[in-house]
């Protein structure tokens, strides 16, 4: 425990002195209630910390991919650019690819709205190893709370990252009050991303009155993220039937500046029911 060292003898102090005129070296009151006050401090803070470290050790074990996303270094990544951290190790050619790919995916997001107002952190990994260690699982890729984006080895194309990060550029545009169905979020990324899987390439052929590859089947699309994640698991053209009805929601709205104006007037308070009748 730290003393407190006495300040020189002073004749006006209000402590007591000796009868040489000096200060008294004894303990008073004062000073042992400071000692006890600054012993209470300390296991306070020490108490605190160890709270802190099993927060946080519990996030890191439970939630790998949100740690991941906060401390990408903690998880055996390197920063290879601002916003892009790739797995360590990797030769100059993978590093050049991680470079394009991100950069492409940017290109397209930016391309479809025109300017970006999000900025996620891309993490990629190129073993299937960092991607169980970062939190990932089966999918190519997959955003982290709407600010980081993940990227499997079998994600490493710019398909894949704009379709993440359109979902990323998505809600950084809409309030927290605001809200679309998955059903709408999901195709409008496959439109953004210009997914070959599941829309014709742009424009639309000739011969063809869309670029639909499976038309609706007149059932409703899901609207919740489980919904979403229990009916594309099951049936892939889930994704095509999402993205051909916001093709041709977008077709018949003017493109970017009917999507613009539709996040408008939800960031107003208007339902999304109301906006969007199909």
């Amino acid at each position: 425990m730290d003393e407190i060292t006495p300040p020189p003898a002073d004749q006006n102090a209000d402590s007591p002195a000796g009868g040489d005129g000096t200060r008294a070296t004894g303990s008073t009151p004062r000073r042992r209630s400071a000692r006890r006050g600054r012993r209470w401090w300390k296991i306070l803070l020490v108490a605190l910390v160890a709270v802190l470290a099993t927060a946080i050790g519990g996030v890191a074990l439970a939630y790998p991919s949100l740690a991941a996303t906060t401390c990408p270094g903690c998880y055996g990544l390197t920063e290879l650019q601002p916003g892009l951290h790739v797995e360590d190790g990797l030769t100059a050619a993978q590093r050049e690819r991680a470079r394009e790919v991100a950069d492409q995916a940017a290109r397209r997001v930016t391309g479809f709205y025109g300017t970006r107002l999000s900025s996620p952190d891309l993490l990629v990994c190129l073993t299937e190893s960092c991607y169980r260690r970062i939190g990932g699982g089966q999918e190519r890729g997959v955003a982290v709370l709407n600010r980081s984006v993940m990227l499997s080895p079998r994600g490493l194309d710019p398909v894949i990252a704009s379709h993440e990060m359109s979902h990323v550029e998505l809600h950084a545009r809409l309030t927290s009050a605001a809200a679309v169905p998955q059903w709408f979020d999901e195709g409008l990324a496959v439109v953004v991303a210009d997914d070959p899987r599941y829309l014709t390439p742009q424009p639309a052929p000739a011969s063809a009155p869309d670029r639909c590859l499976v038309a609706p089947s007149g059932q409703p699309l899901p609207v919740t993220l489980e919904e979403w994640l229990r009916a594309a698991s099951a049936d892939p053209a889930t994704y095509a039937r999402s993205a051909c009805q916001v093709s041709r929601w977008l077709d018949g709205h003017g493109g970017r500046a009917g999507l613009l104006d539709l996040i408008t007037r939800l960031n107003a308070g208007e339902p999304f029911a109301t906006l969007v009748r199909m």
